[in-house]
């Protein structure tokens, strides 16, 4: 089979897994599952980390996996993180009490001049407090222009809704994130947490 078949074949592929999640946000297809965040002090719940789940009518439960790079492949990534922020809203507006939720934000949906304004929009539509939502940001997501990102940020601070690094400790892990960035939560990769039994060192960069 030649080189170019199979390059053909993946991008066939490609873009008929690309229309079909674009029809599975049209179609109610996807649907938000919620993760707790358990307090290990007062073993209480006090957030509920938003992910997207897609149930196909014929191949069943597609995973996250295989999805979201197809997704951000074909330019998608951006409409369906809104509507996670979206629904992500809504429902923790149903919600008692003060429990957060946190929703994870793509570099397209970082990138859009606009996405601030999104944010609001999705917080006066749902009628959610804005400090009961936490937007995570990866640190690939503020690589480039550094102005821009600390501009765009300080617009989400200014809406009230809090910042969180996530997956800090790997990539290209810099302390001027944590000096230059408003964020309210540093989440430490699991890398560095499962380790801390074991290694000294490990446990000395989390609890720093």
């Amino acid at each position: 089979m030649s080189i170019f078949f199979l390059s053909a074949l993946m991008l066939t592929l490609l873009i008929f897994i690309g229309e079909a999640v674009r029809d599975a946000l049209g179609e109610d297809q996807m649907h938000v599952a919620y993760q707790p965040i358990i307090d290990t002090k007062t073993n209480k719940v006090v957030s509920l980390e938003a992910l997207a789940r897609w149930e196909h009518p014929e191949l069943g439960d597609v995973s996250p996996g295989v999805f979201i790079p197809i997704a951000e492949e074909c330019n998608l990534i951006g409409a369906l993180g809104d509507w996670v922020l979206k629904q992500a809203c809504i429902d923790a507006s149903s919600i008692p009490g003060n429990v957060k939720v946190s929703v994870n934000v793509s570099a397209m949906q970082f990138a859009n001049p606009g996405f601030a304004t999104l944010v609001a929009q999705a917080l006066a539509h749902s009628e959610l407090p804005p400090e009961r939502l936490e937007l995570e940001l990866t640190e690939s997501t503020l690589l480039g222009n550094v102005d821009t990102a600390e501009l765009a940020m300080f617009r989400l601070k200014a809406l009230g809704v809090r910042l969180a690094l996530d997956d800090f400790g790997t990539g290209y892990s810099s302390l001027l994130y944590l000096r230059r960035f408003p964020f309210d939560k540093l989440k430490i990769d699991r890398s560095f947490v499962q380790s801390i039994e074991r290694a000294a060192d490990t446990a000395a960069i989390v609890h720093a």
